[in-house]
């Protein structure tokens, strides 16, 4: 008998719900010897013990539903090792409920802050596998995650809407596209929608530079500009500044985020309307991508081979167009960020894309 723990863990996104299907689908293939057990709103769920039976019927349908049958909430590596409000000790908590079970592993949903967790789970003793999602696609080891693609879909249709009001009445517009410290989602997605004008993390802008571009355009007779800015987008000043210096700036911040401040400027500058645009967590809402769907399928059943071979410790990731096994202590702590000399944006600037630098 195979006993297996499943939860997922930080933001949701889309295929959550087809990765757990393919991991489930193809251990049941080989055998019906399996219990799975599936924690309710991410680690909190290991935690409490807050956990429900699962059947291969609960697995049925869910290929194309986004978020996550599970539930899911963040709960910060930075705290894990806290006691909660009551004193409990949240690591030992989570071994505990899980030799409880009798489980013989854990498959683990999550991102950056999910696989932290995730591999001090497995330097405590316990056989742990996890599958990489996130939209913004910054996790080391594996050059895709699960539900990027799907964001990257969303992201683009927005910028794709934008077109036309803003040729219509000759504006300024600016897209602020999700991706927390790095412009993954934002460089595709500029791209895929034609962007005029990218900002990223990564390469920090200098806002005369951004005013330089859109000038530019008005004189070779364009009548608008589309901004495509990372959440994480900073400024060149700013990216001087220490971690402290920056953040004590942040309290005085006057703007809802920095696409507010990025207009506010350009208006000043050239005196053109500027519109803000925020499709906000519409880019992790909705249906897989057909990409997703099988991307998040091939990732669940290679789990699900590991778990049946025994294989613990290791993140499914995907390098090179092959599906891998990577080392969870190699995976936790890294952020996958964008070069600034990157073959990618070579390429966008090459096509007249700015990235105000």
């Amino acid at each position: 008998m195979k006993r297996i723990g499943m939860l997922t863990s930080g933001g949701d996104c889309q295929a959550l719900n087809a990765a757990m299907r393919g991991v489930v689908k193809s251990i049941t293939t080989c055998t019906k010897d399996v219990e799975i057990y599936g924690f309710l709103d991410g680690y909190r769920g290991l935690i409490y013990s807050n956990f429900r039976m699962l059947t291969s019927a609960d697995f049925s349908g869910i290929l194309t539903e986004g978020g996550t049958i599970l539930g899911t909430s963040r709960t910060p590596f930075k705290t894990i090792q806290d006691p909660d409000e009551n004193g409990l000790n949240k690591v030992e908590a989570m071994k505990q409920n899980y030799y409880k079970l009798q489980l013989d592993c854990l498959v683990i949903l999550g991102g950056n802050g999910t696989h932290k967790t995730a591999n001090l789970l497995r330097e405590e003793g316990l056989n742990v596998i996890t599958l990489p999602k996130t939209i913004d696609n910054d996790l080391w080891g594996t050059d895709m995650t699960f539900g990027f693609q799907s964001a990257v879909d969303i992201a683009t249709q927005a910028i794709d809407c934008i077109h036309t009001t803003a040729s219509s009445h000759g504006r300024v517009f600016i897209v602020e596209v999700m991706g927390h410290k790095v412009g993954w989602l934002t460089l595709n997605a500029g791209m895929a929608g034609g962007a005029d004008i990218i900002l990223i993390p990564e390469i920090p802008y200098d806002i005369d530079k951004v005013v330089e571009a859109i000038k530019k355009r008005h004189e070779n007779g364009k009548r608008f500009t589309i901004l495509a800015v990372a959440e994480g987008a900073i400024s060149k000043e700013d990216a001087k500044l220490s971690k402290k210096e920056y953040k004590e700036k942040m309290k005085n911040y006057k703007y809802p985020s920095v696409s507010y401040e990025v207009a506010a400027k350009i208006q000043e500058k050239t005196g053109q309307e500027v519109r803000v645009t925020v499709p906000g967590h519409t880019q992790r809402g909705g249906s897989p991508c057909p990409y997703d769907r099988v991307f998040a399928s091939r990732l669940g059943s290679e789990a699900g081979k590991m778990i049946l071979e025994g294989e613990y410790g290791f993140m499914v990731g995907y390098k090179n167009r092959e599906i891998v096994r990577v080392p969870l202590e190699d995976v936790a702590g890294k952020l996958k960020a964008i070069a600034p000399d990157a073959s990618i944006v070579k390429e966008a600037k090459l096509l007249g894309i700015s990235f105000g630098d």
